[in-house]
């Protein structure tokens, strides 16, 4: 209970620290920091529609968070999750358009997991290019998300462009027995218990079974890992393909939950997001399900503080960019031994008082 309490800590601190200093660069604005605050609370969580917004936002930051924890598990700190959402995306609408699936539950199945096959090779490709390549995974995943947006909009505005799209290229929509509903007539789709679910599992898998305490043991002392004949290779392709598996699944539930189309509104910034909720997290499957709801409120109450208080819509951005350097901060301060940093600076202290006093008559 101690330690977790330890270790909730320091994100929580940042985190009110993070919303301290957004209300200190909004009174220069000229805005009441504590307008803001309350505008803040309300437009995430004031009303049931607010609920809605907030859950709706929340669904896919739960399955990019994972690509970005799961791999983190493993000793790898990935960061292209935006690039397998949208590739997941891309991929369950073509899906949709190439094959006759079934206008049920098996046919929205198969579009989900065509999303998270695509994901899932697009993340393993970083670490594979890690393992077998020696290529930094936090920079080949970064550049993959860019190429895998590139991909997107080139297939998107090209070959699979539905010629009814004018003015904004879409793919061609979803059928309507392919689309996930909301959930108990709700406008929160059936996504966000996916996301829940996938966290859950998950974060179960991790602690419960001896392949997630494989991968624990590879993240955390790969040379005890090399020691005891772990296949670290495989486990760490494994947890990216399923941390890319997540982040596809998210591009697919937005296709078929939101946009019924892949469209440029697809790149709409949840895989960043996904970083810090990860972070915040401290990449805790479990973890991820409040902070992504945390931040799913955020993004949903930006257009009120614009509508309310004139603030930019993208004033959310700047607070979760405060959070998210505040996160690392904290956690460079978490791996300081301060007891041995003060001992340090402690033993000159003592050992000039011993001289003072020797050489005193």
């Amino acid at each position: 209970m101690r330690h977790a309490l330890k270790e909730s800590a320091l994100p929580v601190f940042a985190i009110a620290a993070a919303l301290l200093l957004f209300g200190v660069l909004v009174a220069f604005a000229g805005v009441d920091p504590v307008e803001v605050w309350a505008t803040l609370f309300k437009g995430a969580f004031g009303d049931w529609f607010s609920w809605q917004n907030t859950l709706q936002r929340a669904a896919p930051l739960m399955l990019t968070a994972l690509c970005v924890a799961l791999p983190a598990r493993a000793g790898l700190i990935v960061i292209g999750g935006e690039g397998a959402l949208v590739l997941g995306g891309l991929a369950s609408a073509a899906l949709a358009h190439a094959l006759p699936l079934p206008g049920n539950i098996a046919g929205t199945a198969a579009v989900c997991i065509a999303g998270a096959l695509a994901g899932a090779l697009w993340i393993a490709l970083a670490g594979w290019l890690r393992q077998y390549r020696g290529i930094n995974e936090t920079i080949s995943s970064l550049l993959l998300a860019y190429i895998a947006i590139g991909i997107f909009k080139h297939l998107v505005e090209g070959p699979l462009r539905d010629p009814a799209s004018l003015n904004k290229p879409s793919t061609y929509a979803l059928d309507t027995g392919l689309l996930i509903g909301g959930i108990g007539g709700s406008d929160v789709h059936w996504g966000l218990a996916i996301g829940v679910v996938a966290c859950l599992g998950l974060g179960w898998w991790l602690r419960a079974t001896a392949s997630g305490f494989s991968v624990r043991v590879v993240g955390g002392n790969p040379r005890t890992a090399q020691l005891v004949g772990l296949p670290a290779t495989r486990l760490i392709l494994g947890a990216c393909a399923l941390g890319g598996a997540c982040a596809g699944l998210a591009g697919a539930v937005e296709v078929a939950a939101v946009h019924t189309t892949a469209n440029a509104s697809l790149i709409a910034g949840y895989g960043y997001a996904g970083i810090l909720v990860s972070f915040i997290a401290r990449h805790n499957p479990v973890a991820i399900v409040p902070v992504a709801i945390l931040f799913g409120g955020f993004g949903a109450a930006g257009s009120l503080l614009q509508r309310r208080l004139g603030l930019p819509d993208a004033s959310v951005l700047v607070l979760q960019g405060i959070a998210f350097v505040l996160i690392l901060a904290s956690e460079g301060l978490r791996m300081v031994d301060w007891k041995a940093l003060m001992s340090r600076r402690a033993a000159p202290k003592a050992t000039t008082a011993v001289r003072g006093a020797q050489a005193a008559p």
